[in-house]
């Protein structure tokens, strides 16, 4: 009779990344298990059990301190890290050696700065937490996609001292920061806390969100950004196909079927749009409400000519001052908004493709997967498929 895998979880259950996280473990244990778990709530600092007094076969672990770090290393017993810093992941650093799930920068930087650049900022923003590696690559890969698009982005700098972090200290910091920076603006934060913290520091200033600051998190905790007020927008990670996938790979660890270190990538799947961003920056007040009217539609079943009745204009002297603003013609605009919703389609429901063409706007079927494909660089039933267990 097989042994019940023990596996130590150090995961903040406080976060929604973390539960989400949780979930997909909890899925795989079920269907392949049983498995038998330690875990403790709360934020990022946990503890290991004692693991040969407890029996335990393997750890999924955020190593949050050198505590923990020695603790998992003497252990040695099959480990997935949870996103290494870059001092961890250095060749001469023992940790290095062990399998990673972590997120990709670079692709929620990309969908952060393309919600923010679609709604035609000119000034752009970066609040982040020092002492997170994941935050501080998600600041270097946002600076670079807001530099490539041709602006130069503010960046928060949090106090050196620790004793200044302390949000009652730090909120009167990141105020005095926030009044000096120009407006209409659009600010990505590290996270849905952050975020939050930053709506919370507008409202203290007097600036309102998101007419003045526009505010985008990451993780998209859904309670935490519906409780924001206003809420707020969030990049969507697939944190719970993540935890499965971690779940399988710790798995053929513990049984000797996989013995070289692999990473595990978390997919970063689109923009949850809320209150906090739901905003155009443009001069031309009839571009904007045509912008508001295509995205409220979500794109489905709305013409060109239809854009063009709601404000009350030609279509000429709307298309016209639409790519002269925004640099796209409506149509391609509409088509984007419909691209977004039926990626939400495909994640969120199991409806066919068919449906899912029908429901976001393309009508044909054939049309669609042509366009998605163009667009997205795969089918939508592999784009499905590889965003799924």
């Amino acid at each position: 009779m097989r042994e019940i895998p023990k596996v130590a979880l150090l995961v903040e259950t406080s976060r929604g990344f973390g539960r989400e996280l949780l979930h997909g473990i909890a899925r795989y244990a079920r269907i392949h298990g049983p498995w038998s778990f330690h875990i403790t709530p709360g934020d990022y600092e946990q503890a290991l059990p004692k693991m040969k007094q407890w029996g335990g076969t393997g750890i999924i672990a955020r190593i949050s301190s050198d505590r923990v770090a020695k603790a998992i290393l003497e252990a040695n017993v099959p480990t997935i890290a949870l996103g290494l810093t870059d001092e961890q992941q250095q060749p001469g650093n023992p940790l290095s050696q062990l399998s990673e799930l972590s997120s990709d920068p670079k692709e929620v930087a990309t969908l952060a700065a393309g919600h923010l650049l679609e709604r035609q900022f000119r000034h752009f923003a970066y609040v982040g937490l020092v002492d997170r590696a994941w935050s501080q690559r998600r600041e270097r890969a946002f600076r670079a996609q807001i530099q490539e698009a041709g602006f130069a982005p503010y960046v928060y700098q949090q106090p050196a001292k620790l004793s200044d972090r302390v949000w009652e200290k730090e909120q009167e910091i990141l105020a005095e920061w926030i009044r000096s920076l120009p407006t209409p603006l659009g600010l990505f934060a590290c996270n849905d806390d952050r975020g939050r913290q930053v709506l919370e520091t507008c409202r203290m200033v007097g600036l309102h969100v998101p007419e003045d600051i526009a505010v985008l998190g990451v993780d998209n905790d859904e309670v935490f950004c519906e409780l924001s007020d206003p809420p707020l927008s969030s990049v969507a990670l697939n944190a719970e196909t993540a935890g499965y996938r971690a779940a399988e790979l710790l798995d053929g660890m513990m049984s000797g079927r996989i013995r070289k270190p692999r990473r595990i990538q978390v997919e970063a799947v689109g923009v949850a749009t809320r209150r906090s961003t739901e905003v155009i920056a443009v001069k031309d007040a009839d571009v904007a409400a045509a912008l508001q009217f295509i995205r409220h539609e979500q794109g489905r079943g709305i013409s060109v000519d239809r854009v063009a009745e709601e404000v009350a204009m030609s279509r000429r002297s709307l298309e016209k001052r639409f790519r002269d603003t925004i640099g796209r013609t409506i149509l391609e605009e509409v088509q984007l908004v419909r691209l977004e919703r039926a990626k939400r389609l495909l994640l969120q429901t199991t409806y066919p493709i068919s449906k899912v063409a029908e429901i976001s706007g393309f009508g044909s079927t054939g049309y669609f997967i042509q366009f998605f494909q163009k667009r997205v660089g795969k089918t939508p039933r592999k784009y499905r498929v590889d965003l799924a267990v």
